[in-house]
């Protein structure tokens, strides 16, 4: 069977290859004293809260299963601009709203409203792969610039323009970060859309992390720069709705349109049952539990970054949001004869029983250096890797 070229073109997720090979060492290990501790999905341990569940249920009951609008449920669109006035004092009218089938399909649907064949969109080196394969699909090329600790691992402006040509139809930015947990400095993030948009190019923001900012600094939304920001969103991370699969969309007016058309044809409509499930996100209960989960994320992340870095494994810049630890462990590497953070991964879920993600996934700017702890689990798990981690440091 000839397979596209397009679908050649994609790369495994080895996020979920580590994953797979931890989860049958976990299997091997469940009844020992030292089963598997999973540092390595960026998952919420948190589900949704009761009154979202409640409203699923009650969704499911009264028989509101059928197909919504290809642009989601109304009365959702304006919970969720309220939210933005509520939570960033911006203005977001329902009408620039588009709700999908999560963050992966307002990836897809931006990305072939916007991107042509032969098409080049500059991304940070690192950033999380399923981004430029986005692009990719779309027939794109996503081009990596390798950033720095210096520039806590975002590009910036003098990068953008540096790297800019004839084929440069714009910037897909992530801010916070997978897998560093970095925002871009809001004044800086404005000088790159100056740049973008004085070439008549596009900055398409992910901002599926926002709701998980712990400093007021970075916790703006791109939004705020103008309304041809594009920005992607989504329910699962700050409102622990991983498997309900819900996200969307802020586009320009003209966009809204060719994005209706194109999620009529490729996905009818988000689940209707997690949108009206998600409707009760936003009522004050829900808000004040999610932040309250905020709260616990953020003392996670305030144990576990200080930790590391006695142990050797060193966090360049410390994250202002998510649910990440981008920890150099080149220094273990050297000194126990490891090759690089993919050999290392294995080796600390084999001596440790602890799973992490190398930074093969995502890009190769000193990659090879780094590997992705994540946060998302329990203190308690967080505290027991620390120990079987410092019983394994070199």
């Amino acid at each position: 069977m000839r397979i596209a070229r397009r679908a050649e073109r994609i790369e495994p997720f080895y996020v979920m290859e580590v994953a797979k090979a931890a989860q049958q060492l976990a299997r091997d290990v469940a009844r020992s004293d030292r089963p598997m501790i999973f540092l390595n999905i960026g998952e919420p341990d948190f589900t949704a809260p009761p009154l979202v569940r409640e409203a699923a249920a009650r969704a499911v009951s009264a028989g509101h299963t059928q197909y919504t609008n290809a642009m989601g449920l109304d009365s959702l669109r304006e919970r969720i601009g309220g939210w933005y006035r509520q939570r960033f004092h911006l203005d977001v009218p329902a009408s620039r709203i588009v709700v999908t089938a999560g963050a992966s399909a307002a990836l897809q649907l931006a990305c072939l409203a916007l991107v042509e064949a032969g098409d080049e969109i500059l991304m940070p080196d690192p950033s999380y792969p399923c981004n430029r394969h986005f692009v990719s699909a779309a027939e794109g090329t996503a081009v990596l610039v390798p950033t720095t600790a210096q520039d806590r691992f975002q590009l910036s402006a003098a990068q953008v323009e540096s790297h800019w040509n004839e084929r440069t139809r714009g910037v897909l930015l992530a801010s916070p970060s997978n897998p560093t947990g970095t925002s871009i400095d809001p004044a800086e993030l404005r000088r790159i859309h100056e740049v973008v948009k004085a070439r008549g190019g596009i900055t398409l923001l992910d901002e599926i992390y926002l709701g998980l900012s712990y400093d007021e600094r970075f916790g703006q939304s791109a939004l705020a720069l103008g309304d041809d920001v594009v920005s992607v969103n989504s329910f699962s991370k700050y409102f622990n709705m991983t498997g309900w699969r819900l996200g969307w969309l802020v586009v320009p007016p003209a966009l809204v349109p060719v994005l209706e058309r194109l999620a009529q044809n490729l996905f009818i409509c988000p689940s209707t049952v997690s949108q009206h499930a998600a409707l009760a996100c936003f009522e004050p209960e829900s808000i004040a539990e999610y932040e309250r989960r905020r709260a616990e994320f953020k003392a996670r992340r305030d144990f576990f970054i200080p930790a590391l870095n006695e142990l050797g494994l060193t966090v360049p810049v410390v994250p202002d949001g998510a649910l990440y630890a981008w920890a150099d462990c080149s220094s273990w590497c050297r000194k126990l004869g490891i090759g690089s953070s993919w050999e290392m991964a294995f080796e600390i879920m084999k001596r440790a029983h602890v799973a992490v993600t190398p930074g093969r996934d995502f890009g190769t700017a000193q990659t090879a250096n780094f590997i992705r702890f994540s946060t998302a689990s329990s203190m308690e798990h967080l505290r027991e890797a620390v120990q079987r981690l410092k019983e394994m440091a070199p």
